[in-house]
């Protein structure tokens, strides 16, 4: 055989293999595709053989029910018509899509039984999703978990329903810390596990607490935020102070102490071991346990300044701001941020749960400063109003969850300023009315819980204290751009709404936690206004309490002209101390009588509004 002739056959060959090859692969390829039509026709036809067995049971029950009814003498044709019409009602079946997967059905209820270790959890839909099966199946997400892990662990499984129970253990596998915890249904579809109903978290957390305070009501409503360089005098005494406001910055409680009379404090929380500055929290423990003593309700107010210690307190949204404001978001966003947020919460709720452990008994935990002021006392990068409220409203259901779950007695308040509704983008700030209907809304959308209004209704402008005079800026009305002690009426009218009563259908609780008025316009002007104040909390059966702005003059406030205190700052009393000390008691009208003159009214019943 020639040479040529063999190349020729080899040639042949190599080109017979080469097409081998491709037609094979275009073989498996066209195989691939068949398989995948076929597997994606069997879906359909499991689809469409479910809704067909669906009618056939319908129609079997109606036939069974007809057919009785005739072989039953005196059987009543309407009670046929009933068995029928209740089969008609069977829910019908809905298919999957990207619009309505998401919230197909909605978790209400999620509540933890104490006594017996279990949790419960209600849902509804309407009607039935169509999937793989015929079941519902319940996860656990943690706080900063936004979807299905693959090693995510199925808790339960129920039929699917219009309504849904599950019951499941407290300590299953695949529950965490409750705190953190929230409850997410699914179902199989191709294969896959797809969530289908809002998250939720436990609702009533405070049925597992370890303390339950006795909180004794205040017998009046007269609070002030004081001077820590008093407090072991007898002026609070004197004023008949019944409630106390207090800052907490979380960087003076965080880290390591030096002291060897207070040590660092090793608080172990969820796992992991946090420091607390022993020598700090001795200054503390004397604050508040000095005003425990005196019978004053406490209120501490925990404040994100930036810790060196953790970091991570601060939002993400944030660290890029750092220095632009003196207090920042609480970071929720991540494990290491939430973890930080609940032990602080669950360490001062503890350390503060009894009048008689010495330390003193904090009722009152206020998340933030005026965090609708976003630039000023809450700084974040600037986003749209359901972002920031909802990165505030998982930081504040942490600290909630952390305190109730410590201290069932407490209450925890979201913190808002005057702001009401003054719709000016162009501040970049927020305005309190949309921040609390955003709040309200989020807060309930994962399960409601029993949070606190705490406002700070000051007047406008800051440095005039003539509440009285009319203002274009305050109205009667929920348009109102400003709230001050003149409408204050319209912040309890507006939480009287349905939308934002609690699961018991009660007015939640507000507390009024700062004001003050400047004696800079004389001092009968700013005592004036505090009876004014007074006497308009006093008429108004929804506020629990107003806390005045300050005991003692502040240097840094009187440089921008806000000589608020009750004391100058050598400590010498104002006019306005004796109209404080005596506005809440029997003498009280010898002691304000004077202010009506100045305010232009007759009786004090002219200042109270509809509420």
């Amino acid at each position: 055989m020639s040479i040529k002739k063999k190349d020729k056959i080899w040639l042949f060959a190599i080109g017979a293999g080469i097409l081998a090859i491709l037609a094979g692969g275009i073989a498996a390829k066209i195989f691939q595709n068949r398989e995948t039509a076929v597997m994606e026709a069997a879906r359909i036809e499991r689809e469409e053989k479910d809704r067909e067995k669906e009618e056939e049971e319908r129609e079997a029950a109606k036939k069974a029910a007809e057919e009785q009814g005739s072989r039953i003498l005196g059987f009543a044709a309407d009670s046929v018509r009933s068995v029928t019409e209740a089969m008609n009602r069977r829910p019908p079946l809905v298919e999957l899509t990207e619009e309505n997967t998401e919230e197909f059905a909605h978790i209400h209820s999620c509540k933890i039984d104490g006594r017996r270790g279990k949790i419960i959890i209600e849902a509804s839909a309407e009607g039935i999703p169509v999937s793989d099966d015929k079941f519902y199946y319940l996860f656990a997400l943690k706080s900063h978990e936004k979807e299905l892990e693959e090693d995510s662990i199925c808790l339960k499984q129920e039929y699917k329903g219009e309504e849904v129970r599950f019951q499941v253990e407290k300590n299953a596998a695949g529950i965490g810390n409750t705190v953190f915890d929230k409850f997410v249904m699914a179902v199989k579809k191709d294969d896959e596990y797809v969530m289908v109903s809002n998250s939720c978290y436990i609702m009533n957390l405070e049925e597992t607490a370890k303390y339950a305070s006795e909180v004794k009501k205040a017998s009046t409503k007269k609070g002030l935020l004081v001077d820590p360089n008093k407090l072991r005098t007898s002026e609070l005494d004197d004023l008949g102070v019944k409630h106390a406001a207090y800052n907490i910055p979380v960087s003076r409680i965080l880290g390591q102490t030096t002291s060897g009379i207070h040590p660092t404090i090793h608080y172990s929380y969820n796992g992991k071991t946090y420091a607390f500055n022993g020598q700090v929290m001795s200054e503390y423990d004397l604050v508040f346990g000095t005003l425990s003593a005196k019978g004053i309700e406490v209120t501490a107010i925990i404040l994100n300044d930036v810790s060196s210690a953790y970091p991570q307190t601060i939002h993400p949204m944030a660290r890029g701001g750092i220095g632009r404001a003196p207090y920042y978001a609480f970071n929720a966003d991540d494990e290491a941020g939430a973890e930080c947020l609940a032990a602080i919460g669950s360490f001062l709720a503890e350390r503060y749960s009894s009048s008689k452990s010495g330390r003193g008994l904090v009722t009152n935990w206020v998340i933030g400063n005026e965090i609708n002021a976003r630039k000023e006392w809450n700084y974040m990068e600037y986003v749209d109003l359901e972002t920031y409220v909802r990165e505030y409203a998982e930081a504040f259901r942490i600290f909630y969850n952390a305190i109730k779950s410590t201290n069932k007695s407490c209450n925890v308040y979201i913190s808002l300023d005057q702001q009401w509704n003054r719709d000016n983008p162009s501040t970049q700030d927020y305005d309190a009315k949309d921040i609390l209907d955003e709040f309200n809304r989020q807060i309930k959308g994962e399960g409601d819980i029993g949070w606190g209004l705490a406002i700070h209704p000051y007047n406008v402008p800051l440095t005039t204290p003539y509440i009285w005079n009319s203002s274009k800026y305050v109205k009667d009305s929920p348009d109102t751009p400003m709230v001050t002690m003149a409408n204050i009426h319209v912040v309890t009218d507006y939480m009287q709404q349905e939308q934002f009563l609690t699961e018991d259908g009660e007015v939640r609780s507000i507390i009024l936690s700062e004001l003050g008025y400047t004696s800079l316009k004389g001092e009968e002007v700013q005592a004036a206004a505090i009876a004014y104040a007074y006497k308009s909390a006093e008429a108004n059966p929804h506020i629990d309490s107003i806390l005045f702005s300050r005991q003692t003059d502040a240097a840094e406030e009187i440089a921008q002209g806000l000589a608020m205190g009750l004391n100058r700052m050598d400590g010498s009393h104002k006019y306005a101390y004796n109209v404080y000390k005596n506005m809440d008691t029997d003498q009280g009208e010898n002691y304000i009588g004077f202010a009506k003159n100045i305010i232009g009214i007759s009786d004090w019943s002219q200042i109270a509004k509809n509420h």
